[in-house]
């Protein structure tokens, strides 16, 4: 091991750890501000190609119970479903409703499907920017 490999390393530990939270916060802000799954999945992808960077490409995949091709394809059924659901029960393609919950720990949290259909977006996206650099990079897709 070189020794900018035990930098690089060491850096990539705290930096994904910001990359994902930041991820989190795009994600969340992302109905109310800009933001949202497209860009949220482009942190958490380049958090996923930032551990295959540092460390070994098949042991990254053996420690992330994760199937990218997997999750690509349960996030387009997600924001499909989403979608379409409104349509049964009368309202427009894409129909948007929201509710206002009160949690006992978080207080009040305003929800509305367009969370659940950037989550599906997300999803999509991270499985998708994963694979392609997987496929290309020569290793285990």
């Amino acid at each position: 091991m070189k020794e900018n490999d035990v930098v690089l390393r060491t850096v990539t530990k705290i930096v994904v750890f910001i990359l994902l939270t930041f991820g989190f916060y795009v994600f969340f802000a992302g109905h109310n501000n800009p933001g949202g799954g497209f860009i949220g999945g482009l942190i958490f992808s380049s958090a996923f190609i930032l551990m295959f960077l540092a460390f070994d490409v098949r042991q990254v995949l053996e420690s992330l119970p994760i199937d990218f091709k997997k999750l690509m394809i349960i996030g387009a059924m997600i924001s499909l479903l989403t979608a379409i659901v409104p349509i049964f029960f009368g309202k427009a393609f894409l129909y948007q409703t929201d509710a206002h919950l009160h949690l006992p720990l978080l207080g009040d949290i305003h929800v509305t499907t367009v969370t659940l259909f950037e989550l599906g977006v997300l999803l999509t996206v991270v499985g998708v920017i994963v694979t392609i650099m997987l496929a290309l990079s020569g290793g285990k897709s």
